[in-house]
């Protein structure tokens, strides 16, 4: 696959390609060198109404939604196997489009095959329940699908987090309509093209590219809109809460994070430290869930940052599509001039940066969006850079005496989705984690999740939870059935 790709990438709509309703297109970048990549279609309202409407005709007329989950599940397995017989292809694309490392792509794309496994493992089991009443009753409850389900997917992730709330909708019996992010559709776009070899019917999955404000609003305010599953900016999840509640449908909204690493002074800080840069510095920072705050006992402060630092010195910067690069640029220069600006509010708020703290301005790098991995010490619980997500490569660190200290700190913010403890004692790590604001806690470990775990976030970071045994029946409604067994008795 060369550096500028030739066929443009058009919406996916009713299993077909279509430049949409203005035959418009647009560039999209790669961000390591900020050349046009490739020619993306540009939609507009009526591309997502005409999406919506082949969605539910599709959801009405096709067997995807009357079927008892064995025919999906097998498309779904389908799906699964020939995106993992394309990864190398996919992960590539990933890499050039957002610029991401070859190797973060790859696990990606990864994690979305072994997602679409595990979901389709629970297509055919979705069951309802029988409930004791008085009399001769039986009462049942039936599991439905919900009918057209809207997915709005960010930049960051572009595959895996679309995915992620697709594919259990489309396993419940859902049909499915795409707003990938317009910085990088590319994946998701190619994904849509893969649904109709999976024997996936024709309108069941449709992709359409455009701005958040009409297209993303056009498909959420549309009256066959019954779910919608967003992951983003807390303004943009805000609105589309809003918008959702004034239809009464469900929102699933994963908000983003400033995700505290809690170390306490038993901890291996060789171990600590390695797993605190990937947390950081994976994917450039651009996570929602980065482990962005250090809070580390004050009897290894020294110790721990000094450690931190090398490692952060030592990575090596480079476009993600070259093996050897450790660390890929931000995704545009507007969030690169985004993440320096929260770095010089640091410092003029008291931190000091002990390494990083610039965008690489050497030629190749400097035609590119990249930024040195930042180490941040002892700015103020209320700096600008502690309170608000940066989404980059920067990691703030502050100091503590005590446990209670470290929970204060640690809850501290609007935000909690994830936190990490870095600890040898087990009571330690239990009570933290139980005390701990964050809808996922990882003791020992740098950030991980699995298609199994569920993922999601308390406080501003979100509502509701992705992923997890639980994630398909969400894309569901419960149906309460009653029947009167009573035999009438015959008239005298």
């Amino acid at each position: 696959m060369s550096a500028s790709l030739e066929r443009p990438f058009d919406l996916v709509i009713g299993g077909s390609e279509t430049p949409g309703s203005r035959g418009e297109h647009a560039p999209v970048k790669n961000p390591a060198s900020n050349a046009d990549l490739a020619q993306v279609a540009v939609g507009h309202a009526d591309d997502a109404r005409h999406a919506m409407e082949v969605a539910q005709a599709a959801f009405e007329s096709s067997w995807w939604a009357p079927d008892d989950g064995g025919r999906r599940a097998k498309a779904l397995g389908k799906l699964a196997g020939i995106l993992e017989t394309r990864l190398e292809e996919f992960a590539r694309l990933e890499t050039l489009n957002m610029g991401k490392t070859i190797k973060e792509a790859r696990g990606e794309i990864g994690f979305v095959v072994r997602t679409l496994e595990y979901v389709a493992g629970l297509a055919d089991k979705i069951e309802g329940e029988t409930i004791s009443v008085p009399g001769a009753r039986l009462d049942y409850t039936v599991r439905e699908p919900l009918g057209v389900t809207v997915h709005i997917a960010p930049w960051n992730y572009p595959l895996l987090l679309a995915i992620r709330g697709v594919a259990p909708a489309l396993a419940a019996g859902n049909a499915a309509v795409l707003k990938p992010a317009s910085l990088t559709p590319l994946s998701a776009i190619a994904f849509g093209r893969l649904a109709k070899e999976a024997g996936i019917p024709d309108g069941i999955l449709n992709i359409v590219v455009g701005s958040g404000t009409e297209v993303g609003e056009s498909l959420v305010t549309d009256p066959r809109c019954r779910s919608v599953s967003f992951t983003g900016s807390g303004e943009v999840g805000h609105r589309i809460a809003e918008l959702a509640a004034q239809r009464t449908i469900p929102a699933t909204l994963e908000l983003g994070g400033k995700s505290p690493v809690v170390v306490f002074p038993d901890a291996d800080l060789d171990r600590a430290a390695r797993g605190i840069a990937f947390g950081i510095f994976g994917n450039a920072g651009q996570m929602c869930w980065a482990g962005s705050r250090l809070l580390v006992h004050a009897s290894v402060h020294d110790a721990l940052v000094e450690r931190v630092a090398k490692h952060a010195a030592a990575t090596r910067l480079g476009p993600g599509i070259e093996a050897e690069s450790e660390m890929g640029p931000l995704v545009s220069p507007d969030h690169l001039a985004k993440v320096a600006g929260y770095v010089e509010s640091a410092r003029s708020e008291g931190g000091k940066v002990v390494t990083g703290g610039a965008r690489v301005a050497d030629a190749p790098l400097a035609a590119g969006n990249f930024y040195r991995p930042t180490v941040v010490d002892g700015a103020p619980a209320t700096a600008k850079a502690v309170r608000e997500e940066i989404f980059g490569p920067v990691l703030m660190v502050h100091s503590f005496e005590s446990t209670d200290e470290a929970i204060r700190l640690a809850n501290g913010t609007d935000f909690g989705l994830f936190a990490a403890v870095w600890t040898k004692d087990l009571a330690t790590a239990h009570t933290t984690a139980k005390r701990l604001d964050a809808g996922m806690v990882c003791v020992n470990e740098a950030p991980v999740t699995f298609p199994q775990t569920p993922f999601g976030g308390f406080k501003g970071s979100g509502l509701g939870f992705e992923q997890g045994s639980e994630v398909v029946r969400a894309y569901t409604r419960r149906k309460n059935v009653v029947i009167n067994l009573a035999v009438p008795k015959p008239k005298a």
